[in-house]
């Protein structure tokens, strides 16, 4: 049985745009990954309708599209689930304009806090760590370089913030997100 792995972001891209999809693969995975991290059980196909009415007015994806997202789908609940504590964002590659990156990283994290809301987490209930991990993440989306800055030093920084979205993922998933044993989203108190 071979391994499933993230997709090449070109290769999402040029699927997302055969299928006149307005979404791009940061913003495809961010949603997803937020909508995992929410406590979406994969078991079940009620992902499918949620994407569609956020990304294609409700209107059902092309056969490739809906495949590639479950792919994505699959390999990012592994890694959410997984103990190694590894997570991957589709972001366009380090040789991409740094602007480019920039925007990407916003995006992918604009849109998981939108796949923790479509998905009801309720965040209001959310411990201290995951409220601080959320607010870091709204910080994020708010992300921009400047052309006069030393864009060396930016890419630098972009690469700090890519692990710090990540450990604030973590913390997030490991809070609402379901484990694989479960069916339900963990109760808050």
């Amino acid at each position: 049985m071979s391994e499933t792995t993230l997709p090449d972001y070109q290769d999402v891209e040029t699927t997302l745009k055969s299928a006149s999809l307005a979404v791009t693969p940061a913003e495809l995975h961010g949603l997803l990954s937020g909508m995992l991290s929410g406590g979406l059980n994969i078991k079940e196909s009620s992902w499918q309708p949620v994407l569609f009415d956020y990304t294609n007015d409700g209107m059902a994806w092309p056969q490739a599209a809906k495949q590639l997202a479950q792919t994505m789908l699959t390999f990012s609940a592994k890694e959410l689930n997984a103990d190694d504590f590894e997570l991957s964002l589709l972001l366009p590659d380090e040789d991409s304009d740094i602007f480019v990156q920039a925007d990407a990283v916003s995006d992918w994290v604009n849109h998981f806090i939108s796949g923790l809301g479509l998905i009801g987490a309720d965040v209001k209930k959310a411990s201290k760590e995951s409220k601080e991990a959320l607010a870091d993440l709204e910080e994020i989306t708010k992300l921009g370089i400047d052309e006069d800055d030393d864009l060396e030093e930016q890419g630098d920084l972009l690469l700090q913030v890519v692990e710090h979205v990540k450990a604030c993922v973590l913390t997030i998933h490991a809070e609402f997100g379901l484990r694989p044993e479960q069916t339900t989203p963990p109760t808050i108190h």
